[in-house]
C-alpha cells in the first residue's frame, strides 16, 4: 500500500516539474510574434483612418450618408418635395398669393401626428420654406359633407377668406359616402348610393357657384377622394366602384367651370399600404399626407 502511495507522489512531482520546465523554457519568439502582430494591427487601424480621411476630402456627402441617423419626418418631407420645390418657389415668387382651404377632415389634417393641418400645413411649410410667399387659411372641418360645406360658405369668416383667395382648395365627398354606408351597413347595395350621388353633384355645383359669386377671379382645385374603405371595410368590394363614381362626378363638375381643376389622388392609396394610413385606417398618416400634398403641389405649379 505504501509503495503505491510513493509511486503516485513521485508521478505528481514529475508532472509538476515538467510543467514548470515548459513555462520557464517557453520560446522567446512567442513574445516577438505578439509584438509584431500588435504592430500589424496598428498599421491596419491607421490605414483605415487614412482611408476615411481621404473619403472625407473627396466625397463628404457619401461619408455623411453612412453615419446619418434614420430619416426624421422633416427629412422625409424635404426629400419627397425635392423634385418640385424649385418649381414651386419660382411659381409663387413675386406673387402675393392667398390660399383658402375648405372641406372635411382631410383639409383639417386629421390623422397626421406630425404636422397639425395635414396636407395644407405641408404645402405651407414647403412653399414658405425660406420666405413668406403665400398665406394659407384652413377652414377644414372633420365630418363635413357637401351640404355642410355649402352652409359653411355662408359664414362671414369663410366667405371673407374666399373673397381674398387667389386659390381655393377643396376636399369633400368621403363623408357623403360614409353616411350612406352607416345607414345601410347591414345590407349595403350599390343602388343605395344613387340618390346620394345626385345630391352630392347638386351640392358640389352650388359650392362652385357660391365660390364664384364671392370671387370670380379665384382658381378652384377640387381634390378627389381615395378609397380608405379597403382597410376599413375590406369585404365590401362595391365601395371601390362607389369611390370611382364619386370621383367621376367631381371631375365632371370641375370641367364645367373654367376656373375649376380636378386633382386625382385615388391612385396614391390604391396599394392599401398601411403606412399611408393613420391608426383609424381611414385618414392618411403623415406619410400619406406628404404624397397628398405633393400631388396637389404638382397641379398648382403645372397650371
Amino acid at each position: 500500500m505504501m509503495k503505491k502511495r510513493y509511486a503516485l507522489l513521485i508521478l505528481g512531482i514529475l508532472l509538476i516539474g515538467i510543467t514548470v520546465f515548459l513555462i520557464i523554457n517557453k520560446p522567446e519568439t512567442s513574445e516577438e510574434e505578439t509584438i509584431e502582430r500588435t504592430k500589424l494591427e496598428e498599421q491596419e487601424d491607421n490605414s483605415e483612418i487614412k482611408e476615411d480621411e481621404t473619403e472625407d476630402d473627396t466625397s463628404p456627402s457619401e461619408n455623411q450618408s453612412t453615419e446619418e441617423p434614420a430619416e426624421e419626418p422633416v427629412a422625409q418631407l424635404q426629400e419627397l418635395f425635392s423634385e418640385v420645390v424649385r418649381t414651386t418657389i419660382d411659381f409663387f415668387t413675386n406673387r402675393e398669393s392667398h390660399v383658402t382651404a375648405l372641406g372635411d377632415s382631410l383639409t383639417q389634417g386629421v390623422g397626421d401626428n406630425v404636422t397639425e393641418g395635414g396636407y395644407v400645413s405641408i404645402l405651407d411649410n414647403t412653399i414658405n420654406r425660406n420666405n413668406q410667399l403665400v398665406t394659407f387659411d384652413n377652414h377644414g372641418k372633420r365630418g363635413h359633407r357637401s351640404d355642410q360645406l355649402l352652409k359653411r360658405l355662408e359664414e362671414d369668416k369663410v366667405a371673407q377668406s374666399v373673397e381674398n383667395a387667389d386659390i381655393v382648395l377643396i376636399t369633400i365627398g368621403a363623408n357623403d359616402i360614409m353616411q350612406v354606408v352607416k345607414e345601410n351597413f347591414t345590407d349595403l347595395k350599390v343602388n343605395d348610393f344613387t340618390d346620394a350621388k345626385e345630391t352630392y353633384e347638386q351640392n358640389l355645383r352650388q359650392v362652385f357657384d357660391r365660390i364664384n359669386h364671392l370671387n370670380e377671379d379665384t382658381s378652384i382645385y377640387l381634390v378627389g377622394i381615395y378609397n380608405p374603405f379597403m382597410n376599413y371595410f375590406p369585404d365590401i368590394r362595391e365601395l371601390e366602384m362607389i369611390v370611382q363614381d364619386w370621383n367621376s362626378i367631381s371631375q365632371r363638375v370641375t370641367e364645367d367651370y373654367d376656373n375649376g381643376t380636378f386633382v386625382p389622388v385615388a391612385d396614391l392609396f390604391s396599394t392599401g399600404d398601411k403606412k399611408l394610413f393613420a391608426d383609424d385606417n381611414f385618414h392618411p398618416s403623415h406619410r400619406g399626407y406628404q404624397l397628398f400634398a405633393r400631388r396637389v403641389l404638382e397641379y398648382l405649379t403645372d397650371q
